[in-house]
C-alpha cells in the first residue's frame, strides 16, 4: 500500500516524499540518534558524532547547525531543517516529535542534530520521551556545550582554585524570575544561555540581589566560529545598556558573568 509522508521546513513550506510500506505494519525498522553537534564550528563534532552521520538516512537538524557540519552525511540523506530561532517562525516541539518518530518507522538511521550538547537546554527529554512511547530505540550522542567552548575562547577556567567553586548555566527564561536571579547571584560563575535580549535586565537584577557592579562581564557572540565576537564590560556597565549597541541579533551569545573572566577577554 503506498502513502505519502509530508515534512514542513522551517521556512514554512511542505516536501512530500513518496514511500511504499505496509501501513499496517507499526513495528519500529529504524534507530535514532541525538547527536550534539557543538558550539557553532563545525569540527568541534565529536568523532561518534561524524561516524553516525555518515550512515544517516535522515538528518533533522537545528537553525545554527553549521552547514559544513550536515557535509558529512551522505548525499542520499535527506536534511530537514527543525530548529528553531528566537523571535522567528519555527515549528512546535510537538510537530517535531512527530517527524522524528515517522522517519524512524520508515529508515533505518534518523540522525537528530542539536546544537551544542542534547542534553542541556536541547530540549532533548520531550523527543526521548516520544520515541519511547512510540517503542523507538534511541542514543544520545554528547557534545560539546556553548559555555565550555566559550571558556575556552576566553582561555578562562570556570572553576578557577580560590576564585570560582560553583558553577551556573542559565537559560534566559530565568531572568524574570527574580528568586531565580537571588540564589544566582550566589553563584561564583554564571552562563546565561540566549540572554542578548535580556542582558541589561539580568545586569540590574543581579546587582539588586547583591553582586557587585564591578563584577566582570564577557560576553561572545557566534562563540567558536568564524564570526566570534567578544565584549569584556562591567556588570554595572551593562545594566546601563552599554552593550545594546554592541550585540548582533541575528548571532546567538552567551553572558558569562564573574570574577574568573577578569582581564581574560581580547575584544575582537
Amino acid at each position: 500500500m503506498s502513502t505519502t509522508h509530508t515534512e514542513r521546513t522551517e521556512a514554512g513550506g511542505w516536501v512530500g516524499a513518496s514511500t511504499s510500506h505496509d501501513t499496517r505494519q507499526t513495528k519500529r525498522t529504524g534507530k535514532v540518534y541525538l547527536i550534539g553537534a557543538g558550539p557553532g564550528a563545525a569540527d568541534l563534532i565529536t568523532v561518534r558524532g561524524v561516524r553516525l552521520l555518515a550512515k544517516a538516512d535522515v538528518v533533522m537538524h537545528d537553525a545554527l547547525v553549521e552547514p559544513a557540519m550536515l557535509d558529512h552525511a551522505p548525499p542520499r540523506a535527506r536534511r530537514v531543517a527543525v530548529g528553531k530561532r528566537c523571535g522567528q517562525h519555527s515549528m512546535t516541539q510537538h510537530f517535531i516529535n512527530e517527524l522524528i518518530v515517522d522517519a524512524a518507522r520508515q529508515h533505518a538511521v534518523v540522525v537528530r542534530l542539536k546544537g551544542g550538547d542534547p542534553m542541556l537546554f536541547g530540549r532533548a527529554d520531550e523527543e526521548m520521551r516520544a520515541l519511547e512511547a512510540a517503542g523507538i530505540e534511541y542514543e544520545i550522542v554528547p557534545g560539546i556545550t556553548a559555555a565550555l567552548a566559550g571558556a575556552a575562547s576566553l582561555r578562562c577556567s570556570l572553576t578557577l582554585r580560590g576564585v570560582s567553586r560553583s558553577v551556573a548555566l542559565v537559560t534566559r527564561s530565568r531572568a524574570a524570575d527574580t528568586g531565580a536571579i537571588q540564589e544566582l547571584a550566589n553563584a561564583d560563575s554564571l552562563v546565561f544561555y540566549m540572554g542578548r535580549d535580556d542582558a541589561q535586565a539580568i545586569a540590574r537584577q543581579m546587582i539588586n540581589a547583591g553582586r557587585s557592579g564591578a563584577t566582570p562581564v564577557a560576553i561572545v557572540e557566534a562563540c567558536s566560529t568564524g564570526d566570534e565576537r567578544r565584549l569584556a564590560l562591567t556588570l554595572a556597565r551593562l545594566a546601563h545598556g552599554e552593550a545594546q549597541q554592541w550585540l548582533d541579533r541575528s548571532k546567538p551569545s552567551l553572558l558569562m558573568i564573574g570574577t574568573v573572566f577578569a582581564g581574560r577577554v581580547e575584544v575582537r
